[in-house]
């Protein structure tokens, strides 16, 4: 007797050059081959997918997200808000795609959906903004807010050059300094920065093997306080970045830890980027940052032994 399973697929369709509608339904075949009952649903706004996934049923099998890495934050975040999770992965559709690079995806939908569905259950470590998912970054500071204020159409018309063109314009512009209080493992510090990341990655922006021995799954997220404002040093870090790993790069304060909490001093009009995404402000600027440990998505099985301490 063959098991019916259930799929529900979730697709950004503003996400990237490419328009996932026309893939769908060669994708519902492969899905029935693998014996799943699909079902498709768009998203029709912001936060949509937040509200999909709460609101599913408990028996779904799988569910699959199409979208970039925004599209695959509001999936986690609405899957966290559940009393009872269900297991997911993500088809990266987007103009960047970190999340999907990182995992060893690449540019042909239906080849990566096939890679996904051949692939393992793994559990990963999310991280927690104030409360608010994160898969894989968040930031604020110099050039965070490029994936966010990056306008939508020219990503669709030009794709990933979108940013570089951004970023050009923000290379010019006045850096910011920003008054920033932290304590990490006890120890308290202060001082003025240009940018923070704190990430579960390998791969962001773009940049390949920005640390290295990144695992998802060893309950740590890496931290980098900057504080380069001087446009000749950035121009610098920029070029060490893709010849060495971020913790040696001159002007990063690099840390490993699961716990962060930190205070921005000086008010400024900018927020955080988490995913891609724009963070809701928090108006008293404290931010509490931690872990979310074994939270299940089905991923292919390129990059499991680079990425996982749990084979």
């Amino acid at each position: 007797m063959i098991t019916i399973k259930k799929c529900v697929i979730i697709y950004n369709p503003n996400s990237g050059k490419k328009r996932i509608k026309k893939y769908i339904p060669e994708i519902k075949k492969i899905l029935e081959k693998k014996e799943y009952e699909p079902e498709v649903i768009a998203t029709k706004y912001k936060k949509h997918a937040i509200e999909i996934v709460e609101e599913l049923d408990n028996d779904i099998d799988l569910v699959m997200s199409f979208g970039g890495d925004g599209t695959f934050n509001e999936v986690m975040t609405g899957n966290l808000n559940r009393k009872k999770r269900l297991l997911l992965t993500h088809i990266p559709v987007g103009t960047t795609n970190d999340i999907g690079a990182m995992l060893g995806y690449g540019k042909n939908i239906i080849e990566n959906v096939k890679l996904s569905l051949k692939g393992v259950v793994k559990e990963f470590d999310i991280g927690m903004i104030n409360e608010q998912p994160f898969i894989y970054v968040a930031g604020i500071g110099k050039f965070t807010n490029l994936s966010y204020q990056t306008p939508s159409d020219l990503k669709k018309k030009i794709g990933h050059l979108a940013y570089i063109e951004e970023g050009v314009k923000t290379f010019f512009q006045k850096t910011k300094l920003y008054d920033i209080s932290y304590e990490i493992d006890g120890e308290e510090y202060r001082g003025l920065f240009s940018l923070v990341l704190i990430s579960n990655a390998n791969h962001i922006a773009g940049i390949k093997n920005i640390y290295k021995d990144v695992k998802l799954d060893d309950n740590q997220f890496e931290i980098i306080f900057c504080n380069l404002k001087k446009k000749k040093d950035i121009l610098k870090t920029l070029y060490f970045l893709t010849m060495y790993d971020s913790s040696k790069v001159p002007g990063f304060y690099f840390y490993r830890t699961n716990k962060l909490k930190l205070k921005i001093n000086n008010a400024e009009e900018e927020t955080w980027c988490i995913d891609g995404e724009k963070l809701d402000k928090n108006d008293n600027n404290t931010y509490d940052i931690s872990i979310i440990n074994n939270v299940k998505i089905l991923v292919p099985k390129k990059n499991i032994k680079k990425l996982f301490l749990k084979i």
